[in-house]
């Protein structure tokens, strides 16, 4: 992924007005980010702990949707599967993330979810560039690179969802 400015990622939001993308918690450490090691952005907002954004490049445009999730954690007793990236976490390192339809089907309330690392770093427990909290991840027959696309196509089928 390239890197992104605070104004790249404001205009890029496609479900949710342009006043609500002016007011939301943008990462201070844009400077910072592994954007080769990214295949989205994704970040919590701080002031709304129900709230997290993912912005990716799609079709040569940069995209960008707001997600709800809920705030309450479940029981650490048991694991949860990312349905991009196929990290298994236990409690809470998974959560059903919601997002609104773009255009008229979202203003009428209809939303999409999905099943994602609660922490939004897919592309770096993919990439082995961070662990999951239970210290491993599964092992798989599927190159990195393979593992990458799959992820990238996981991600893409969400967004169609959307009408991205």
């Amino acid at each position: 992924m390239r890197s992104l400015t605070e104004q790249d990622i404001r205009n890029s939001f496609i479900n949710c007005s342009k006043g609500e993308a002016k007011r939301l918690a943008i990462p201070r450490d844009l400077d910072e980010r592994p954007w080769g090691d990214l295949d989205f952005l994704g970040w919590r907002d701080p002031g709304a702990p129900d709230r997290s954004y993912l912005l990716t490049e799609r079709a040569e445009r940069l995209v960008g949707v707001t997600l709800r999730f809920p705030s309450s954690r479940r029981g650490f007793l048991h694991r949860s599967m990312c349905s991009l990236c196929l990290t298994t976490h236990p409690g809470g390192g998974v959560s059903l993330m919601t997002a609104r339809k773009a255009g008229t089907a979202g203003r009428e309330g209809n939303s999409v979810g999905v099943y994602m690392c609660t922490d939004l770093a897919c592309s770096l427990y993919v990439r082995g560039k961070k662990i999951p909290q239970s210290g491993i991840r599964i092992e798989e027959s599927l190159t990195v690179d393979e593992q990458i696309a799959r992820t990238r196509g996981n991600l893409s089928a969400f967004l169609d969802k959307l009408h991205v």
